[in-house]
């Protein structure tokens, strides 16, 4: 089993940065990965990243502003988001499996863990 807690969600205006922090405790974990919801949209995929970072995925849309990054030792991931956009407003989930995911990164039907949920809400 595995428990997740996020934090680090609020309020910005559109150009800002925000940065995220996923805190997991129980069984080791070997993928995490960042999903978010926006209103009546389905939950998609943001970036993943395996417990060694040998391979970090990033979907489209954020590539190049959203950094994820894995801290061992703290059992953390964290998701550092830049020049925010008002279309990335969404309720963020940290999302973990004590599994390599391999190819199915973004697959969020392979990770039985999650997160609460945090909200980012970005001003235009």
């Amino acid at each position: 089993q595995v428990s997740l807690v996020e934090s680090g969600g609020g309020l910005v205006q559109a150009g800002g940065s925000l940065r995220l922090s996923c805190a997991s405790s129980g069984q080791a974990v070997e993928s995490y990965a960042w999903f978010r919801q926006g209103p009546r949209m389905e939950r998609e995929f943001v970036a993943a990243i395996d417990k060694r970072s040998i391979t970090i995925y990033y979907a489209h849309s954020v590539k190049g502003r959203f950094t994820i990054t894995s801290d061992n030792a703290k059992n953390t991931v964290d998701l550092q988001m830049n020049a925010l956009q008002p279309e990335d407003t969404a309720v963020y989930y940290c999302a973990a499996s004590i599994y390599y995911l391999g190819t199915y990164y973004s697959d969020r039907g392979k990770y039985p863990y999650w997160g609460q949920g945090t909200q980012v809400t970005v001003s235009s």
